[in-house]
C-alpha cells in the first residue's frame, strides 16, 4: 500500500546489525515527485534497533521542514515505539532526535510486510543488510554519501548500495578528446595596471599563473575524486586584460587522446590558474574576485562537439 498525495514524500526504511563483525547497517529510500535518493551508513558497536531508529531518523532529516511525509518500515519495534505507545527505554538519545524532527513536519508511519515486493522497500533492505555484513567498511555514523537518481535509473558514480565507485571506461575506443574552460578575475583598475606592467612584488604574475594551471590540469586526478587520470596531450593557458571593466579573462584548453573527456582536467587548471592570480596579487587587493568557471566547448567521444557558448 502507498498513500497518495500531491506533495508527499515517501521513506522507505531498514536498519540490519551483524554480531560476528559487530556493526549494522541502515537504508533510506526518499521517494519525491519522480525522483529517488538513496542513504545509507555502517556504524560500529550498535543493535539492529538502533538501526530501524537511524535509518529513519536520517531519512526524515533529509526532507524539508513542513513537509509531508509518509515513513515506510517493516520494525516492529520501531512501528509500536513510533504509533502504538510502546515504551522507549532503550535508545532514548534517537528517539529524542527522531521526535525533534517529526515534530517539524507532518509525517504519517505505515507498516509494511517483511516479505513486501515494494522495490524500494527492498532496497533499503539490502542497503542495510549488505552495509553490515561488509568486512573493513568505513564508520559513518552521520550523514554518509548520497547519490540521486531517476526512478528506474543510475548514477555512473555509485553502485548498487549507493556507494562511490570510479565508471569503467576500459571498454570504450580512444578518441581525440578537447575542452575550453573560461574564468575571470575581477580586481582594482590600479591592480590590473600594475598586474600589467610587471610590477607586482612577487613576480610575473601571469607567467606563474599559467604554469600553475598547467601544473594543475596535470593534478587534477589527484584533486578530483573518482577522476580517471588522463594522458594530458597539451595544455593551453592564455589571458584577456578588459581595462574597461578591471578583470583578466582566462582561458584553457586541454587536450588528449583517451576513453574519457578532459573537462575536468580544463576546470582545474583554469581554477588554479584563477587562484595563483589571486594569491599574487592579494597583498593589494583585498577585493579580487574569481567569477563564472565554466566550461564552454568539448569534443570527442560519443557525444561529439557540445559547444556551451
Amino acid at each position: 500500500m502507498r498513500l497518495k498525495g500531491l506533495n508527499m514524500i515517501e521513506i522507505y526504511t531498514d536498519g540490519a546489525y551483524n554480531p560476528v563483525l559487530a556493526q549494522g547497517g541502515w537504508g533510506a529510500v526518499i521517494v519525491e515527485g519522480g525522483q529517488k535518493r538513496v542513504f545509507s551508513g555502517v556504524v560500529k558497536h550498535t543493535s539492529s534497533n538502533r538501526m530501524e531508529i537511524t535509518a529513519a531518523l536520517e531519512g526524515v532529516l533529509r526532507t524539508p521542514q513542513g513537509a509531508e511525509v509518509a515513513i515506510y518500515t517493516d520494525s516492529q519495534y520501531l512501528f509500536g515505539c513510533a504509533t502504538r505507545g510502546w515504551q522507549r527505554r532503550a535508545n532514548r538519545d534517537l528517539w529524542e532526535q527522531l521526535d525533534e524532527a517529526i515534530s517539524q513536519r507532518k509525517v504519517r508511519w505505515q507498516w509494511l510486510e517483511r516479505d513486501t515486493k515494494n522495490p524500494f522497500h527492498k532496497e533499503a533492505h539490502a542497503l542495510a543488510t549488505n552495509l553490515a555484513s561488509q568486512a573493513e567498511m568505513p564508520v559513518a555514523e552521520k550523514h554518509p554519501g548520497v547519490s540521486e537518481v531517476q526512478v528506474g535509473g543510475r548514477l555512473t558514480h555509485v553502485d548498487e548500495l549507493g556507494l562511490p565507485r570510479m565508471v569503467d571506461v576500459t571498454g570504450k575506443p580512444d578518441t581525440q578528446r578537447e575542452a575550453v574552460a573560461k574564468c575571470k578575475v575581477r580586481m582594482k583598475a590600479s591592480t590590473l595596471d600594475r598586474l600589467k606592467r610587471g610590477e607586482m612584488e612577487k613576480g610575473d604574475v601571469l607567467a606563474v599563473a599559467r604554469l600553475a594551471g598547467i601544473m594543475g590540469a596535470k593534478q587534477t586526478p589527484h584533486i578530483i575524486p573518482l577522476c580517471h587520470p588522463v594522458l594530458v596531450g597539451d595544455v593551453k593557458v592564455e589571458f584577456s586584460l578588459d581595462e574597461e571593466n578591471s578583470t583578466v579573462e582566462i582561458t584553457t584548453v586541454v587536450k588528449s587522446i583517451g576513453k574519457t573527456g578532459v573537462e575536468m582536467e580544463a576546470l582545474t587548471a583554469t581554477a588554479v590558474t584563477a587562484l595563483t592570480i589571486y594569491d599574487m596579487c592579494k597583498a593589494v587587493d583585498r577585493g579580487i574576485q574569481i567569477e563564472s568557471i565554466r566550461l564552454i566547448r568539448k569534443s570527442g567521444g560519443k557525444s561529439g562537439v557540445i559547444d556551451l557558448e
